[in-house]
C-alpha cells in the first residue's frame, strides 16, 4: 500500500518544540506527602500495637485521579527508600491504558519473570499469586503496583511478610485491605507548579508576567498533567507570551476538567494530518507507540513518522516509554544513501506511550472524527506492519537457509533487522505491545485473517528466538487466542491444532487431567475437519495421558486405535512408534505376550525400512520386554544383537546403555565375573567414545532410564 501524503509541518514541528520535558531535571513540589508518606513506613502498624507481628506486607496507597502525578510520586517514593530493599524493587501496572484491569495470572507472571523464577505456562490465577507470595517470602524487596483497580488485584500479590513494603497506585480506596496507609493527591502548590511551566517555557517568559503565570496555574487548578500541555502549547510558540494562554482558556468557557480544555486547546493548534495521526494513535496496543506503529496506522513512511511522534512528544502529547536501539536496522536496501541513512535512523528511534489521562480524550476524537471503515483500515495496516515485522524477526535467525535469505532481501530496509542479537532484543522489549496485539485483534472480531497471520508469526518468532520452553507462558497465551478465533470462525482443524498444543503445554506442567480433556477435545475437532494428523496425534496423545495417570488398559486401547489408523495410511515410521509405546503399557499391565508381539511388530517395521539406528533401539526396548517376561535368556540374546546394531549405527551411548544392561542381567543370573567383564567394556568404550570423560557413566544410566521409560512429553517432542 503507497504511503500517504503526510504533514510536512511535521519535522518541522519536531524541531521547533523540541524542548526538555517534565520528566527531566528533579522532581518537583509534593514535599508535605512525600513526608506523611515516609512517615508511614516507619509508624507502627495496627498489628504491632495489638502485640501481634505484623503477617503481611505494609502497604502505602498513593490516590488521585489520573493526570495528578499519582505515578510520578510513588516512583519518586521508591526511589528515595528503594536502597532499604536489598531484594530490589518490583514494578507492574494492574490495568490496561484504557482502565481495563490486568488479569492476575500476567501480573503475576510479570513478576515470576523479574524475580529470575520459572513461570508454568497456564497455571491458574492463585496458584501464580501464591508462587509469587512464596517467591517474596524471606525476601526485603518493595512493589510498585501502579494503576490498581481493585482491592482484590493488590491482595492477590500481597507479600506474606513484613519486610516487604507495596506502594499501590489507585484513582479509588482499596477496601477490604486492612491498614493500608492513604496519600489522597489534588493539585500541586502555586511553586512548584510554575517551576514545572519554566522547564518548558524558560524563567523569562514567566518571570515577566507572574501574575499571568499564577492565573494559568489556578486555570489548570494545579494539576501536572494539564500543566504539562500547558508547558508543550508554549514551548511549541515561543512568540506567544503566557498570558495569552490563559486567556485563550478563559476565553473557552469553564466546562469540563483542565487536562480536558487544555487537550482540546492544544489539539487545535496541530495541523490536520498531525490531528488525524493523534487520534489513531489511540489504536495502538498498550498505548505503546514507534516509528512502525506510527507510520502503518498512518499509512507514512517511517521516517516522517518518527519526526511527527518527537513533535507530539515535544508538545506533551506523548511520553517517553524506553530508550532507542532496539529496533530493526536497515542494512542494504535500494535508494539514494540520504534517504537510506534517514529510515535507518527511524528504527532506532524511541517507543512512546500515550498517556493514560489523554487516552480516552483521543478515542472520543477517534469516534467523532474518524468513519469506522477508516480507523478499521488504520488497524489492519497495524497488524499487516507487525506481522512483516515478526516474519523478519524469525527469518532472521535463518541464516543457513536460501529461502531465508531471499525473503529477507525482499523486505523493505525498514523492516529488517541488523542481526540475531538485534531481533532478539526487539522481541523481547516488544513483547508485551505484541501480545496486546494479539488480543485487541482477536476482541475485534472483524480483522480475524489478520489475527490468525499475527498470532502464526508470533508463534514462530518467540519459537526462533527463545525455544518452546522458555516461550511456553506466552504460547499459552496465544494458542489459547488461536482457540478462540477457530471456535468463532467454525475451523476446526485450526481449532484441534491450538487444543493439541494448549494440552501438550499441559502436559509438560503436570496438569495431565487438563490435557488429556483437551486431548478429547481435539480429537473431536480433527474428526469434524476430516484431519488425519490431527485425528492420529489425538488418540496417540490420549493414550500417552492415561499412561501418566498409570491407566494402562485405557493407554493401551488408545495406542491400539491410533496404530490402526497409521497403519491404514501406511505411516510406517509412525506405526512403529506405536508398536513400542503399546508394547510398553501392554507390558506394566502384565500382558506380556501381546507386549513381545508388538514388540517383534516394531522391530520388524524397522528392520523393512532399513533404519539401522531405529532397529537397534527397537532391539533394545524388546530385550527389556523380555526381561519384564520373565526371559532373562532371551533378553541377553536380543540385547546382544542390539549392540551389533547399534555399532553398525555407531551410537555410543546405546552401545554402553545394553551393556550395563547385560551387566545387570548376568548378577542377577549369578554370573559376576561376565558382568564385570561387561561393565568393563562399558567403561572403555565412554572412555575412548565421544562420549567419553567423567560425566560418560552418569550418561549412560540417563540413556538406560530413557530405553525404561515412556513420558507423556514425548509425544509433542516426536511430533
Amino acid at each position: 500500500m503507497a504511503d500517504q501524503a503526510v504533514d510536512t509541518d511535521g519535522a518541522e514541528l519536531s524541531q521547533r518544540a523540541r524542548r526538555p520535558s517534565a520528566a527531566d531535571g528533579p522532581f518537583l513540589g509534593r514535599t508535605r506527602e512525600l513526608k506523611e508518606l515516609l512517615a508511614d513506613i516507619e509508624r507502627a502498624g495496627l498489628d504491632t500495637l495489638s502485640g501481634r507481628k505484623a503477617p503481611r506486607a505494609r502497604v502505602l496507597l498513593i490516590a488521585g485521579r489520573p493526570g495528578l502525578g499519582r505515578t510520578a510520586l510513588a516512583r519518586e517514593l521508591v526511589r528515595q527508600v528503594g536502597h532499604r530493599y536489598g531484594d530490589g524493587v518490583l514494578r507492574t501496572r494492574l490495568s490496561e491504558p484504557d482502565g481495563t484491569p490486568v488479569p492476575t495470572e500476567r501480573t503475576a507472571r510479570e513478576l515470576l519473570d523479574a524475580l529470575g523464577l520459572p513461570v508454568p505456562a497456564g497455571a491458574p490465577p492463585d496458584e501464580l499469586g501464591q508462587a509469587v507470595r512464596e517467591a517474596l517470602s524471606g525476601r526485603r524487596a518493595l512493589l510498585l503496583l501502579d494503576d490498581a483497580v481493585s482491592a482484590e488485584q493488590v491482595d492477590a500479590l500481597l507479600p506474606d511478610t513484613p519486610d516487604c513494603l507495596v506502594v499501590a497506585v489507585s484513582e479509588g480506596p482499596l477496601t477490604g485491605i486492612s491498614d493500608v496507609r492513604p496519600c489522597t493527591l489534588g493539585g500541586l502548590d502555586t511553586k512548584s507548579a510554575l517551576d514545572l511551566l519554566t522547564r518548558f517555557t524558560g524563567a523569562v517568559r514567566v518571570t515577566v508576567d507572574p501574575r499571568a503565570a499564577e492565573g494559568l496555574v489556578e486555570e489548570c487548578a494545579g494539576q501536572p498533567a494539564a500543566l504539562v500541555l500547558a508547558g508543550g502549547w508554549l514551548a511549541a510558540r515561543p512568540e506567544a507570551a503566557v498570558a495569552d494562554l490563559a486567556r485563550h482558556l478563559r476565553s473557552a468557557g469553564e466546562e469540563g476538567p483542565p487536562t480536558a480544555r487544555l487537550f482540546q486547546l492544544a489539539y487545535e493548534g496541530l495541523p490536520a494530518l498531525t490531528q488525524r495521526l493523534l487520534r489513531l494513535l489511540s489504536l495502538a496496543p498498550a498505548g505503546l507507540v514507534d516509528a512502525h506503529t506510527a507510520s502503518a496506522l498512518a499509512g507514512c513512511s517511517p521516517r516522517d513518522a518518527a519526526a511527527l511522534l518527537d513533535g507530539l512528544a515535544a508538545q506533551s502529547f506523548l511520553r517517553r516509554a524506553d530508550p532507542p536501539g532496539t529496533g530493526p536496522s536497515r542494512t542494504d536496501a535500494p535508494g539514494p544513501e540520504d534517504r537510506a541513512r534517514d529510515e535507518a535512523r527511524t528504527s532506532d528511534r524511541p517507543r512512546y506511550e500515550v498517556p493514560g489521562c489523554l487516552l480516552p480524550l483521543l478515542r472520543d476524537r477517534a469516534r467523532s472524527q474518524d468513519r469506522p471503515a477508516e480507523l478499521q483500515l488504520a488497524r489492519a495496516r497495524m497488524l499487516e506492519r507487525t506481522v512483516r515485522l515478526l516474519q523478519s524477526c524469525r527469518a532472521i535467525t535463518e541464516t543457513d537457509s536460501p529461502q531465508a535469505r531471499e525473503k529477507l532481501a525482499a523486505l523493505p530496509g525498514t523492516l529488517r533487522f541488523s542481526g540475531p542479537r538485534a531481533a532478539e532484543d526487539w522481541l523481547r522489549t516488544r513483547q508485551p505491545a505484541l501480545l496486546a496485539a494479539a488480543r485487541l485483534a482477536v476482541a475485534d472480531g472483524e480483522l480475524d485473517t489478520l489475527a490468525r497471520r499475527l498470532m502464526a508469526a508470533l508463534v514462530r518468532a518467540l519459537v526462533a528466538h527463545f525455544g518452546t520452553e522458555a516461550a511456553a507462558p506466552e504460547l499459552y497465551l496465544v494458542h489459547g487466542l488461536v482457540r478462540d478465533v477457530a471456535e468463532r470462525r467454525d475451523l476446526p482443524r485450526e481449532e484441534a491444532a491450538a487444543l493439541l498444543n494448549l494440552a501438550d503445554l499441559d502436559a509438560r506442567t503436570g496438569r495431565t487431567a487438563q490435557a488429556l480433556r483437551r486431548y478429547r477435545d481435539a480429537l473431536d475437532a480433527g474428526r469434524r475437519g476430516n484431519d488425519p494428523y490431527a485425528t492420529g496425534r489425538a488418540m496417540e496423545s490420549v493414550g500417552a495421558a492415561h499412561q501418566e495417570l498409570r491407566d494402562h488398559d485405557r493407554a493401551a486401547d488408545w495406542y491400539g486405535r491410533a496404530l490402526a489408523q497409521r497403519l491404514a495410511r501406511d505411516e510406517h515410521a509412525d506405526a512403529a512408534r506405536l508398536y513400542g509405546r503399546l508394547a510398553t503399557v501392554q507390558s506394566r499391565a502384565g500382558r506380556h505376550d501381546e507386549a513381545l508381539r508388538n514388540g517383534r511388530a516394531a522391530v520388524a517395521v524397522h528392520r523393512r525400512a532399513g533404519d539401522v539406528a531405529a532397529h537397534a533401539r527397537a532391539l533394545s526396548e524388546l530385550a527389556r520386554l523380555q526381561e519384564h517376561a520373565g526371559r532373562p535368556a532371551d533378553s541377553m540374546r536380543t540385547c546382544h544383537e542390539a549392540i551389533e546394531y547399534a555399532r553398525r549405527a555407531e551410537d555410543t551411548r546405546l552401545q554402553v546403555a545394553l551393556r550395563l544392561r547385560v551387566a545387570d542381567t548376568l548378577e542377577r543370573l549369578g554370573d559376576p565375573a561376565a558382568a564385570r567383564l561387561q561393565r568393563g567394556v562399558a567403561e572403555r568404550m565412554l572412555g575412548e567414545g565421544p562420549e567419553g570423560g567423567p560425566d560418560g557413566a552418569d550418561r549412560a544410566l540417563e540413556q538406560e532410564q530413557e530405553i525404561d521409560s515412556c513420558e507423556i512429553r514425548s509425544t509433542s517432542d516426536e511430533d
